[in-house]
């Protein structure tokens, strides 16, 4: 039997991200998820290598990758009507956890307790997803600003306080160590 499961998850290219707001450069729940990966990868190894607390690297990355795939079927929701009230809250997770099944189900048997972590958001990293999607998120409101795009002021303010209120090290270690050179030209970044 055929299995649409890795076809789906190909289409996460074509859910364009901040609906609401101009763009300067567009950006897709796929390219997000591999900058989340790739963030939460790094606060993984900063928890392990800097902080000394156990944490595999990997498993951060792989959920990440997946953190958004339900978004296949719910399309990327914008936040401020995603939490415009608790019953709106609600149903939005409840359909997150419809495509999260409706994915695994795609998947041969013998795989799916594999998958399940990341489709659903387990997992002992997912403190770090969370917080590599914040950062992916402030990082793009960043690089919106850099472009001369006003739109994204208020987004990167309310993202940075947000990342501030997680009270994690590693974030904060990310944000001073890794942060300001996105507010830099590719010249500048070459700069010794």
């Amino acid at each position: 039997m055929a299995r649409g499961f890795f076809a789906l998850i190909s289409r996460m290219k074509y859910i364009t991200r901040w609906a609401l707001m101009r763009n300067s450069v567009p950006e897709n729940v796929q390219e997000h998820s591999h900058m989340t990966a790739v963030i939460a990868h790094a606060l993984a190894v900063i928890r392990r290598d800097v902080y000394k607390i156990p944490c595999d690297p990997g498993e951060a990355a792989a959920a990440a990758l997946f953190h958004d795939a339900g978004e296949i079927f719910t399309g990327d929701m914008p936040t401020p009507i995603k939490y415009m009230s608790r019953e709106l809250t609600s149903a939005y997770k409840d359909a997150e956890r419809s495509a999260a099944g409706r994915l695994l189900a795609q998947l041969p048997q013998e795989l799916r307790e594999s998958y399940v972590p990341l489709l659903t958001g387990g997992g002992e990293t997912r403190d770090l997803v969370h917080a590599a999607d914040k950062l992916s998120a402030y990082i793009k409101c960043i690089e919106e600003e850099r472009a001369g795009n006003r739109e994204f002021r208020l987004a990167a303010r309310q993202t940075k306080a947000r990342l501030e209120a997680l009270n994690m090290p590693e974030v904060d270690y990310f944000i001073e160590q890794f942060i300001p050179p996105f507010k830099l030209t590719i010249d500048e970044l070459g700069e010794p």
